[in-house]
């Protein structure tokens, strides 16, 4: 832990004021939907709060299962491990597969836990690049060309956080090309595969065919503080991951896995509509970063973040303290790796009159410089 700071994201909170405007919000400004709350409520007073397999409930392997189908054609229940937030399947994930002195393959930039979580397993993260003029779409020559003797697996984001980049299908492909030619592992972050806007999402899903894949209800179905995600494995590994999911949580929490169930099979048109809602919002923040100086934007395929570049002296820690006194909360790029050295984060999941006000101190900002 004394390797590990605090993430900038959480730096950032903690100096914010309490009336601030913030850019920073990695969570869905809604509620999960009714029926989800329904189902908790009817889970806690039927009984359900005991243990449960350390795999999660069997309906819920089920339907996920099912869903996983979609691209994975064998998806089976037995593939599905159930984990107490995508955090958890992505930590369980590095500590089963990774020994102290391997090295794997991140993206920069990329979210923090993907540079801390090798480095808990003793591992080293080795990034590689993820380039503004590919709209942030990893390259798979500039994975191939960071594989040494020691790495041992993959780490593919998309759609991604910080950047909002997406994979295209002639990318998905060529990563998966190259892990299977190197006998390399393929972790797939896939949180924010609802937040697709242009086009459908590309997932590793039955393209890799070593694969842990990582998904989380937090995204989709606003439920960040519920803590729930789950892994899809191939071959073996989910078996390995159930007894990690042992050590660490004993088992995912049971009411919540009912409430997920619910709002996993019920309608989806909530999630349509705030998907929706969200591609208007990226599309007022990028028109307004689009007609503002000094500033460099790629408009984001996916998630709901801009990660704009701005010209400016002083670095990019030291211009979101600078926004900050002025009452919005950005988050450096600098954050998400070296590659994220120049920009902001700008997280647009906030209604349409705070994004405009936040926008508003931006500009203001951006011209007395």
């Amino acid at each position: 832990m004394k390797g590990l700071d605090l993430s900038g994201i959480r730096k950032m909170f903690e100096l914010a004021g309490k009336d601030a405007i913030s850019f920073g919000i990695g969570e869905p400004d809604l509620d999960p939907p009714a029926r989800a709350i329904a189902a908790y409520e009817q889970a806690l007073r039927s009984g359900q709060n005991k243990y449960c397999p350390s795999a999660g409930i069997e309906e819920l392997r089920v339907a996920l299962a099912a869903q996983a189908r979609t691209y994975w054609p064998e998806a089976q229940a037995r593939h599905v491990v159930v984990t107490a937030g995508s955090l958890n399947g992505l930590l369980s994930t590095m500590l089963c597969f990774l020994n102290p002195g391997d090295e794997i393959l991140v993206p920069d930039p990329g979210f923090v836990a993907y540079d801390a979580h090798p480095r808990i397993a003793g591992a080293r993260p080795v990034p590689y690049p993820v380039r503004a003029e590919t709209a942030f779409c990893p390259r798979p020559e500039d994975i191939a060309e960071r594989i040494t003797p020691k790495t041992k697996a993959i780490v593919v984001n998309s759609p991604s956080n910080p950047t909002g980049g997406v994979l295209t299908e002639a990318a998905a492909d060529g990563i998966a090309e190259v892990a299977e030619d190197k006998g390399l592992l393929v972790i797939s972050d896939e949180a924010y595969d609802r937040f697709s806007y242009d086009a459908p999402h590309v997932s590793m899903l039955g393209r890799a065919k070593d694969l842990i894949y990582l998904n989380t209800f937090s995204k989709t179905y606003a439920m960040t503080g519920w803590r729930l995600g789950w892994i899809v494995a191939s071959g073996t590994h989910a078996e390995v991951l159930r007894r990690m999911n042992y050590q660490m949580v004993a088992s995912p929490p049971t009411p919540t896995q009912y409430a997920a169930l619910a709002a996993l099979e019920g309608p989806q048109d909530d999630v349509a509509r705030m998907v929706a809602m969200f591609k208007q919002r990226r599309d007022l923040m990028v028109r307004r970063l689009q007609g503002l100086p000094h500033v460099r934007v790629v408009p984001p395929r996916g998630a709901f973040y801009v990660f704009p570049r701005l010209d400016l002296p002083g670095g990019d820690e030291a211009i979101a303290h600078e926004i900050l006194k002025r009452g919005l909360v950005t988050i450096p790029g600098s954050s998400f790796g070296p590659g994220g050295a120049g920009h902001l984060r700008l997280s647009y999941a906030l209604p349409s009159e705070r994004i405009t006000q936040g926008m508003d101190i931006l500009e203001q900002f951006l011209r007395d410089h």
